[in-house]
């Protein structure tokens, strides 16, 4: 059975989640709960939340094993891009995006 967890709107882009994520694709979870303490990098914060939240889900919704789960599936893809305008020379602007990002997380049993 797969189980996902989903954290949408995410300030951060999609580019720096994925390289995060492709760290704990394919892992046991409790691996990658270890992968993602010891990862400096922002997004890894965000990435442990969500895996939690699929684990969390899981075990309660569908009384599954923690330890026999791993992460079947993970992505980011991109959200919406707030546009923002700086200031720049002889009066002009330029346009500033920052990205969202919508990250998901499925975890699966081993045995499939």
């Amino acid at each position: 059975m797969k189980v996902r967890a989903e954290a949408k709107y995410v300030r951060q882009s999609p580019y720096k989640v994925r390289r995060v994520l492709d760290l704990v694709r394919g892992l046991p979870v409790e691996e990658a709960r270890h992968v993602l303490t010891f990862t400096d990098r922002r997004a890894a914060h965000q990435v442990k939340k969500v895996l939690d939240s699929a684990v969390a889900n899981a075990e309660h919704n569908h009384a599954l094993d923690a330890d026999e789960l791993f992460v079947a599936e993970a992505f980011a893809n991109e959200g919406p891009t707030l546009k923002r305008w700086r200031p720049r020379a002889r009066g002009r602007a330029t346009r500033i995006r920052k990205r969202t990002s919508h990250i998901t997380i499925v975890v699966s049993e081993e045995n499939e």
